[in-house]
């Protein structure tokens, strides 16, 4: 990065640091906080459409939708997170192929599954082999964040289904009684009311989602864990040009600093939002801004 950095053993204490931080290795830590931030702009949204829909079938009037949504929920819920991250890796890798295999290659004379392999046709393959590494970096992260709504989309539709109960029922009858359909009645009533009431356990969900990013150094996805651990570890004038000790703790606690601080700002903003949604509402906290006014 600096013209002063052509002979590492030649700098002084400062300057060493000033090239070590700004090597090539660095840069891509660096990226990695913006990997995880964008992972969680992504995932959100997704994950909370996902437990909208789980949500909105499990109280469906519709039995075998009914079943579906609640099962969703109940599954997901059930099974430990690192479990669904990893199988639903596989298995939606192995979806996206078959089903290109099904559509590309219709003409295979050879089994998909033999024995405990998985084979599918060369072009059907997701991402091809020659693909350039920006594909098959963005593939992994698509599917990673896939993975992360599909399993954070259950706990929400389980937080939201309670949200949906916590409206009052008369409001629903009295809308129903002024001639409002399911579907006015639904999206008029209980959709803007229903946010107060799921607000906490959505910030509670995403606390735990930021905490889950982690995860994503299981997913094969070189996150800020992998390269801090990566970084850290014991390097010796043999393999670097920038030999230190074991240097993971010090990394480590930079990881610490950036979840707390980005933790803060969340509760910050969930505060406001809280506050602002609670405007109006037959609340404690909506009571509390009627009698502060």
């Amino acid at each position: 990065m600096f013209s002063f950095c052509t002979d590492p053993s030649t700098l002084a204490n400062l300057q060493w640091m000033a090239c070590y931080l700004t090597t090539g290795k660095h840069m891509a830590f660096y990226a990695s906080f913006g990997t995880v931030l964008l992972l969680l702009a992504v995932t959100a949204p997704i994950a909370l459409g996902f437990g909208l829909l789980g949500a909105t079938a499990a109280r469906s009037a519709f039995v075998p939708l009914r079943w579906i949504g609640k099962a969703y929920i109940a599954v997901v819920r059930g099974v430990p997170d690192i479990a669904i991250f990893l199988f639903c890796v596989i298995a939606l890798d192995q979806a996206f192929e078959w089903i290109r295999h099904q559509i590309l290659c219709p003409n295979w004379g050879q089994p998909i599954r033999q024995g405990n392999d998985f084979v599918v046709c060369a072009a059907a393959k997701l991402p091809l082999s020659s693909a350039p590494q920006w594909v098959h970096e963005g593939y992994g992260f698509a599917t990673a964040v896939l993975t992360f709504a599909i399993v954070f989309g259950a706990f929400s539709a389980n937080v939201l289904f309670g949200a949906m109960r916590a409206v009052p029922v008369a409001q629903l009858e009295t809308a129903t009684a002024y001639g409002m359909s399911a579907r006015q009645s639904f999206w008029r009533i209980l959709m803007p009311q229903m946010w107060v009431y799921a607000l906490p356990g959505l910030s509670n969900l995403w606390m735990v989602l930021i905490k889950s990013t982690p995860l994503l150094f299981l997913l094969g996805i070189e996150d800020i864990v992998y390269w801090a651990r990566e970084l850290g570890g014991t390097k010796t004038s043999r393999f670097t040009d920038y030999p230190h000790g074991d240097w993971r703790l010090w990394y480590f606690a930079g990881l610490l600093v950036f979840y707390l601080a980005f933790t803060k700002l969340s509760e910050i903003v969930l505060a406001r939002l809280t506050r602002k949604l609670s405007h109006g509402q037959a609340t404690t906290g909506g009571d509390a801004l009627r009698n502060a006014a």
